[in-house]
């Protein structure tokens, strides 16, 4: 079944690609809760229409994000936490608490958009995070924790 997104799925496409899934996933949960619709000639005609139009935008939106994951590139942030005497974190240190670290630097990136390579952060020290800042551009940053 060809389908044309409406929004970003997870390990399916992103908005307004055009794909092919299984016939009961598409039908069953792609189409009822609004992430797709049926690729029909007429819409798929709409649909190129609509992408031609949009194509200098996207061209904006991703040298804009390029330049800024110029600037991310080689950055260490730096993130406070409350430790013990023996250097534990209490609790952990969570992407929420970096994308503001990050956004305090003066660069807008969404909590979602961040991945940490740890599994959990629950020691001072120094690691990696990958953030997506466009559909294939995306940026390794370390981050350094340190006591509060």
């Amino acid at each position: 079944m060809k389908l044309i997104l409406k929004q970003d799925v997870n390990n399916v496409g992103h908005k307004d690609d055009v794909v092919t899934v299984k016939d009961g996933y598409g039908r069953n949960f792609l189409i009822p809760q609004g992430y797709g619709s049926v690729a029909t000639e007429s819409a798929l005609k709409v649909h190129a229409e609509t992408m031609k139009q949009r194509a200098h935008k996207e061209a904006k939106i991703r040298g804009e994000a390029s330049a800024m994951a110029k600037k991310l590139d080689g950055l260490t942030v730096k993130v406070a936490a409350k430790t013990s005497t023996t250097g534990k974190i209490f609790g952990s240190v969570t992407n929420v608490q970096l994308a503001e670290a990050v956004s305090a630097l003066g660069f807008e990136v969404e909590r979602k958009n961040i991945t940490i390579k740890s599994d959990t952060i629950k020691e001072v020290g120094t690691y990696q995070a990958k953030v997506k800042l466009y559909k294939d551009i995306a940026v390794e940053i370390s981050f350094e924790v340190y006591s509060e």
